[in-house]
Formats: C-alpha cells, sequence, structure tokens
C-alpha cells in the first residue's frame, strides 16, 4: 500500500443557523461560523428576500450555486460521502470556490406538468482565496508566499431543468473567475476564465443517480522579481455515483471520479486522478451519524503537495477514511 500524504482540511467546528418565518414575510437570513483553533472565520452568511415564485434576491457572502453539491458541500450531515468527488469539488480549494461577496438573483418557472420547471439563479460578486487555501500552498512551493489572502470578481449562473419524469433533474452552470494578489515577493494575476457545469441526477425512493462533467482552464502568471512563471492548467473532471438506502438508518453507496490536466502530458500520473470509491453511512438518530469510506486512487494530480511528501509521490494509493458527526 502506497503512503502518500493527501491534504485534506477538517475543520475543528462548524455552526450554521437557518432563520425563516414564511408566515410574517418572504424574509431570511442564513450563516456558518467556523471555529478552527483560535481562528474563526466566517464561511457565508446572507439574507433573502423572495418577491414571489418566480423572482428572490440574496446579498451578503452567499454561497455559490455551481454544479450539483457546490452550495452543499459544505453541509456533512446531507451526504453519503465523506469526500465529494475531487475532481470538481476538490477541499482544498474549497474556500475560493464555496461563497462570493455580492448578491443573487433566483426563482422558478413551472412549465406544466407535462413540461417540468426550470430553476434559475444569477449572481455577481467578489471570490476569496484565504491563506489555507491548496492554491497558496501551491504557490508557496513554486517560492511566491502570501501573507494576506488573493480574490477577483466573479459571475455566472445556474439553469436548472426539473423534468416531468419524476425525480430526474438536468442542469448547466457557468462560473467566471478571475483572481489577482500580491506577495512580498511578487504577485499573482489570473484573467477572467469560465468554469462551465453539465450534470444530471434522478432521485426516487431508496435510490439516488448522479453524473457531472465539470472544466477549470486556467491560464495565469506568478511573477516573482522579475521572473514570470506560467501557471497554466486544463483541468477536465467528471463523475458518475449512485447510492442505494437499505434501511431507513443505512445507506451505501459509489462513485467514480475521473480528472486530467489536459495541457500537461495525460499520461503521467502528476497529471490525472482517478478515483473509486466505495462509502457507508449509519445514522443512530436524527442528530448522530458514522460514516466509512474506502479510496482506491490512480494518479497524483489532486490534494498532494511536494511539501507534505518530500520523498516524492507513489503513482497510486489507497485511502480508509471514517467520520463521525452530529447536526442540530
Amino acid at each position: 500500500m502506497a503512503a502518500n500524504a493527501l491534504a485534506i482540511a477538517q475543520r475543528d467546528l462548524e455552526l450554521g443557523e437557518g432563520l425563516v418565518d414564511e408566515e410574517i414575510a418572504p424574509y431570511s437570513t442564513s450563516d456558518q461560523i467556523v471555529f478552527g483553533g483560535s481562528n474563526i472565520q466566517v464561511d457565508w452568511a446572507s439574507g433573502d428576500y423572495r418577491v414571489n415564485d418566480h423572482f428572490g434576491i440574496r446579498a451578503g457572502k452567499v454561497k455559490t450555486v455551481w454544479g450539483l453539491f457546490n452550495d452543499s458541500q459544505d453541509i456533512d450531515a446531507v451526504f453519503l460521502w465523506i469526500l465529494l468527488p475531487q475532481g470538481s469539488y476538490s477541499i482544498d480549494h474549497k474556500s475560493f470556490y464555496l461563497a462570493h461577496v455580492g448578491g443573487d438573483v433566483y426563482g422558478d418557472f413551472p412549465l406544466g406538468k407535462r413540461a417540468g420547471t426550470f430553476h434559475y439563479d444569477a449572481y455577481a460578486g467578489q471570490a476569496t482565496i484565504d491563506l489555507n487555501d491548496g492554491y497558496i500552498k501551491t504557490f508557496a512551493e513554486l517560492g511566491l508566499v502570501f501573507t494576506n489572502s488573493l480574490g477577483g470578481k466573479t459571475y455566472g449562473g445556474d439553469l436548472q431543468w426539473e423534468t416531468p419524469l419524476r425525480g430526474l433533474a438536468i442542469g448547466s452552470s457557468g462560473n467566471m473567475q478571475t483572481g489577482d494578489g500580491t506577495a512580498p515577493a511578487g504577485s499573482f494575476h489570473s484573467p477572467a476564465f469560465l468554469v462551465p457545469s453539465n450534470y444530471a441526477k434522478f432521485s426516487r425512493g431508496k435510490l439516488y443517480l448522479a453524473a457531472e462533467y465539470d472544466r477549470i482552464p486556467i491560464n495565469a502568471t506568478l511573477t516573482i522579481g522579475s521572473a514570470v512563471i506560467p501557471f497554466v492548467a486544463d483541468g477536465r473532471s467528471w463523475f458518475v455515483m449512485g447510492s442505494y438506502r437499505l434501511r431507513n438508518n443505512v445507506q451505501v453507496g459509489s462513485y467514480y471520479s475521473h480528472y486530467v490536466n489536459k495541457s500537461a502530458d495525460t499520461t503521467q500520473p502528476a497529471n490525472y486522478s482517478k478515483d473509486w470509491v466505495v462509502s457507508a453511512r449509519y445514522d443512530f438518530n436524527p442528530y448522530f451519524y458514522a460514516k466509512i469510506e474506502g479510496h482506491f486512487l490512480h494518479g497524483t494530480a489532486l490534494g498532494y503537495y511536494n511539501s507534505t511528501n518530500p520523498n516524492g509521490l507513489a503513482p497510486n494509493s489507497n485511502m480508509l477514511a471514517a467520520k463521525i458527526g452530529f447536526s442540530f
């Protein structure tokens, strides 16, 4: 068995709350505060006003609606999985993609019983790469150490069709990102790039199926003194997953996640990641649950850093993860 060190950052404690009273007024507020050691960080905090079923507004540090799971990836209690497919929802880049400071407009358009319903969300704001993000670690390994967060403007949207076939939904998202930052020894600049996502899901009874295809094309530069270093990647990722609830409190499932960096030699392990996953979850009661998950990894493109693997990386590795959680 290989002994690669995979970088997985787990928060010490997360608290979230939502306050809604539809009978009094169509307002709501929600937030999540993260306590990690001596640091306190707000993952998201927003206010919401829904005019009617067709139009609503959110503002604050708002979760970014993209793909199947981006705006719910931090809510562990709703998932069977300990880790979502890392080619699409990388845990070490969660701070950048999870939320933006700005605003959204959203709503639903029913098309009738024979045509389903369209759900839309459009947003604009500012996204931030905090100092715990994996990009910061990568930049440091290239020689550029940031002491302040960096980020840039973001805008985009999501359109999802809830089809007439009960349980089937199909959607597409697009997220435009820019990034800039200054460090003591240099700077980072990324012009705007589009991150598209196309997905489908089916949920009926005890069965859940989903699939997604994403692309993250980055063409950025690092400037260190007089040296200009290209920071280029053309990430293509897709996954298929399925789960089944054996009992009300027992769920099992599996997924396959596939990632390649098309801007590099895709035959090299450093430029691909192929992950077979099996997972199980047991709910002790409505508040406490336990998960166990096995990963069979081929390639080292995602989640591995030279600083935590000074002796180099094995091309293949296995990982067993277990977790106990609670929600209230």
